[in-house]
């Protein structure tokens, strides 16, 4: 077996890497695994300076960065410029924040002096997806190393330029290379190296499957485990919204990354008055976007990252239409084997189909009408995932009350669902447990130790 490096917009492979043998897997472990203690001894002023040159090299290198995630999974170049940007920033935050965010937590007790140390715990293993290649490790990478963890990197196999692209920058930005490894190896050393007491703590990213997978090995091995899973996130227009910016906004969100995106707006949740009309504009914005070849400036979304993606995702449709869905907008694959997915409209979404229980991991926009916004409620929270969420109605009190009820981990009234470094990210029901960014996210892979000091008592006075 190899790992390939695939352009999904010209069908060839790039580059083919031979999988680390697990002598090779382990050597690096044992590296990381002996660095780790001189890592969480550093200050975090020496952390923050590597962090910092990082995230000046993510800006200076942010071409070449753009022109790989263009070439290895099909992102459009401006794009990618973007997510390197976006890791930059993550970098910085971090680097300034990190001290203030594990401070010492005085608590009042009984002591003399009782407070909440924070740790780092060591190894982590990161398990990451193709969609965004810099930015999901570096959301993880950026607080676990200004923790004082270290970190090992188990990327998509379809992205290894860009995962050995990373490690290049943290190593040249002067963290200690045993610090953040890049491991070539397929996901069955990703069991094997979870069984290793050595390793601490695992990250994942990834398809419900995936998180099962792991979670599972990661319980039986009592390893600490955050799990960022799918999404079906639900677009809440109600009748008193703004609908063309509504609409304009429902078009960007379901496009993000040309489909593929954990919390790109999937089911269109929108009121009766109104949903005619939302489709009509939802049309039209998905309509004027250009698909073109990733490394064309002009282009606005490419290719699904792999042909067999683009497959299983018309399957998905055709199986929803033959159960009642209706097709708004025709697009889809030109034909089987091809990667390119132009957008989609569906309506008439209702349960039964797998386009009502199912995350459609692609550019196709599912429309729910609802009868009222206590039925919006209904259909937004009638999903296994819970991820992201967004309400758009002119009364932002009503948006935030809904918001409330949502069963999800983000909800944004009136705006974009994203993921920022100040917001903690995750999910609840099938699309996860655990946080990532903000102060909650550093906190995840450190020890919360308490510590108790007694009362000072006054020495025994001496007697002659």
């Amino acid at each position: 077996m190899s790992i390939e490096s695939f352009n999904p917009h010209t069908g060839r492979v790039l580059r083919r890497f031979t999988p680390f043998a697990w002598a090779k897997t382990q050597r690096l472990l044992g590296q990381a695994h002996r660095a780790a203690p001189a890592w969480a001894a550093t200050t975090f002023a020496h952390r923050a300076g590597v962090l910092r040159r990082a995230a000046a090299l993510l800006r200076e290198r942010q071409d070449a960065l753009a022109r790989l995630m263009a070439l290895e999974m099909g992102k459009p170049i401006t794009d990618g410029r973007a997510e390197a940007l976006k890791c930059a920033t993550c970098c910085d935050y971090y680097a300034e924040h990190a001290e203030a965010f594990l401070a010492d937590e005085l608590i009042k007790t009984d002591a003399g002096r009782s407070f909440i140390s924070y740790q780092p715990l060591g190894v982590v293993l990161a398990v990451m997806p193709w969609n965004f290649p810099f930015w999901q490790v570096v959301r993880f990478a950026a607080p676990a190393l200004m923790a004082g963890n270290v970190g090992l990197l188990k990327h998509a196999s379809n992205v290894p330029q860009c995962a050995l692209a990373l490690e290049k920058i943290f190593h040249d930005a002067g963290l200690p290379p045993a610090c953040f490894r890049t491991l070539l190896v397929g996901s069955e050393q990703v069991e094997q190296l979870l069984a290793d007491d050595r390793v601490r703590a695992v990250t994942l990213t990834g398809s419900e499957g995936a998180g099962m997978a792991v979670a599972a090995v990661a319980g039986q091995h009592i390893k600490k485990a955050v799990l960022e899973l799918g999404g079906s996130d639900p677009f809440i227009v109600l009748a008193d919204a703004d609908l063309a910016l509504a609409a304009k906004t429902a078009a960007q969100s379901r496009m993000i990354n040309s489909g593929q995106s954990c919390i790109a707006a999937k089911r269109f949740i929108v009121e009766k008055p109104v949903c005619r009309e939302f489709i009509n504009q939802l049309k039209t914005h998905l309509l004027a976007l250009r698909p073109g070849d990733p490394l064309d400036e002009a282009t606005q979304y490419g290719p699904l990252a792999r042909p067999d993606l683009a497959d299983e995702l018309t399957q998905q449709v055709e199986d929803s239409v033959k159960k009642g869905a209706k097709i708004e907008l025709h697009g889809g694959q030109a034909k089987p084997g091809t990667a390119l997915f132009r957008p989609m409209i569906l309506s008439n979404v209702r349960a039964g189909q797998r386009a009502y229980s199912e995350e459609l991991f692609g550019p196709v926009a599912l429309v729910l009408e609802a009868k009222n916004a206590d039925d919006a409620l209904r259909l937004a929270n009638d999903s296994r995932f819970g991820l992201g969420a967004a309400v758009w109605t002119s009364d932002p009190k009503k948006g935030e009350a809904m918001a409330r009820q949502i069963e999800s981990g983000a909800v944004f009234v009136n705006g974009l669902v994203k993921s920022m470094p100040e917001l903690p990210f995750g999910g609840v029901k099938k699309s996860g447990y655990g946080r990532e960014l903000s102060y909650l996210g550093i906190r995840e892979f450190v020890n919360q130790k308490s510590i108790w000091v007694g009362k000072e008592v006054a020495p025994v006075a001496k007697t002659e």
